[in-house]
């Protein structure tokens, strides 16, 4: 069994241009207004969004790899415009070489941590919770390894895997639908485990893409 904790890269592990991006989205915005560049990109971009004239954020998007666990992906993949490829369990054969022939974790230290009731119990308490999270997820390994030995496939197995399994998922949105993604997944009454994820990845979006991520605290 591994542990790991939440994650995202940027897909293809490149930074993208942000300004390069501000640039599309206000030679898409001047269509509107007919209008020759006057100033920053930057400056007229953000009275799109102070206009409430979002839909022109459309027209530029952003991809990333998330790691996160299986329950935190069923909450990001409602996001309905947007693009998903998610990591297998009916074709990835987690007793195999090739996967390092055990189950991978996400950590739940950090869930606790952005839970706001959980987070207030006593350190022994809140040790003893991990401590069952811990043999559950040993329990849910030890019975898929036993199937797939038996002869079940993948398919078959995965059904004992539990929520905290990892999982990678490939995103793509475009800039309007990531304001809504971090309005609803980083507001104070999101899953705890969810919050986690978007409190590394905002600041991320908003060094690499100014003004459109800025008025999201």
């Amino acid at each position: 069994m591994k542990i790991v904790c939440p994650s995202f890269s940027w897909l293809g592990d490149k930074t993208p241009d942000g300004l390069a991006i501000l640039a599309r989205i206000a030679r898409a915005g001047r269509t509107a207004y007919l209008s020759e560049p006057k100033g920053e990109d930057a400056d007229f971009v953000r009275r799109l969004i102070q206009r409430g004239h979002e839909s022109v954020l459309e027209h530029a998007i952003l991809s990333v790899t998330i790691i996160c666990d299986r329950g935190v992906s069923h909450e990001e993949v409602r996001h309905r415009i947007a693009s998903y490829t998610q990591e297998s369990t009916r074709f990835c054969n987690y007793a195999g070489d090739r996967l390092g022939g055990e189950i991978a974790y996400i950590d739940l230290s950090g869930g606790i941590e952005h839970d706001a009731i959980v987070s207030k119990l006593p350190r022994e308490q809140i040790d003893a919770i991990l401590i069952e999270w811990m043999q559950a997820c040993e329990d849910a390994e030890r019975h898929y390894m036993r199937m797939i030995a038996l002869g079940a496939t993948p398919q078959i197995a995965r059904s004992v895997l539990n929520h905290s399994t990892k999982t990678a998922v490939s995103t793509t949105m475009n800039m309007r639908e990531w304001r809504h993604f971090f309005k609803l997944r980083h507001a104070p009454d999101a899953h705890p485990q969810m919050r986690e994820l978007t409190d590394i990845m905002l600041p991320a979006f908003k060094d690499v893409v100014p003004v459109i991520f800025d008025d999201i605290e």
